[in-house]
């Protein structure tokens, strides 16, 4: 069976997004981000949303791992900035319903939800420019980077919530990492 773990990065829904995985039919635990990455046996790895990038413990070491990694939200936004990219505060903080345009229907995480899907989101700190070889992969009209990805690497992010009821076909957005991690 397939194992994907969420590391907390102390988000609110961190727990929906292991109930999610689950849904999906593979077997997960949440583990605390000062948990280092050796001591995890995974097929794929989560970094969770949370509140502040100063509080990301070993997050970004598990972007050196061998396995696909998701980041939702801040963590789209510490894999940008650990790996060359950019981030700045957004022009619109808080949760809101937004129209995500899909950029690339070939996108191994993104593209079955082309040509556009409304998601939940926060925008109060976004990424503003992705590192090298990630290509973009969403765009909304409040943010120009709604998704990135990096298949070479198995690097993927999303700037929204996928494990939100609010959020259209976010169950898919899980179907198609875990997919990447069989």
């Amino acid at each position: 069976m397939t194992r994907i773990v969420v590391v907390d990065n102390h988000g609110q829904f961190t727990h929906l997004e292991g109930r999610a995985l689950r849904d999906v039919g593979v077997d997960t635990d949440i583990v605390d981000n000062e948990t280092p990455p050796e001591e995890v046996d995974a097929d794929g790895v989560v970094l969770s949303g949370g509140p502040d990038m100063d509080r990301i413990g070993h997050s970004a070491d598990y972007l050196d791992g061998d396995v696909p990694v998701l980041g939702i939200c801040l963590g789209m936004q510490l894999m940008a900035k650990s790996l060359g990219g950019a981030t700045a505060s957004g022009d619109y903080g808080g949760y809101a319903d937004v129209t995500v345009d899909i950029l690339d229907d070939e996108d191994p995480l993104v593209g079955s939800l082309a040509p556009e899907t409304r998601v939940w989101a926060s925008h109060a700190d976004e990424v503003v420019e992705v590192p090298e070889g990630f290509t973009r992969t969403a765009k909304s009209d409040v943010c120009g980077v709604e998704a990135m990805s990096d298949p070479d690497r198995g690097l993927f992010g999303v700037q929204w919530h996928p494990e939100v009821a609010h959020t259209e076909r976010g169950q898919e957005v899980f179907e198609n990492f875990v997919a990447l991690c069989e």
